[in-house]
């Protein structure tokens, strides 16, 4: 399994609860819908960064696969132009 962990800020005007609501929205609706990815939390953050996502893959593949899936890449035209910055990171276990 591969555990995806990104954390983001948004940029600045942002009203950060009500965005991080939204994207929440559009991106959770993906689990089951893409292959692969069996879990996703979308969280506000509470200290350095605005939110935090969360997700589960079953395989590198799946974590490769889901990155240019086209209903991720709708989903990312949502917020993509509120993201100020973001780090990431990836482990199997």
């Amino acid at each position: 399994m591969i555990k995806h962990i990104v954390m983001y800020t948004l940029k600045e005007g942002v009203d950060k609860a009500e965005s991080v609501n939204m994207i929440r929205s559009v991106l959770m609706p993906l689990v089951g819908q893409i292959p692969g990815l069996s879990k996703m939390e979308v969280c506000q953050a509470y200290q350095g960064m605005d939110y935090v996502l969360y997700a589960e893959f079953s395989s590198q593949e799946a974590l490769s696969a889901y990155q240019k899936n086209p209903l991720h890449l709708q989903a990312k035209s949502h917020f993509g132009h509120l993201i100020d910055s973001r780090v990431s990171a990836d482990y199997e276990v």
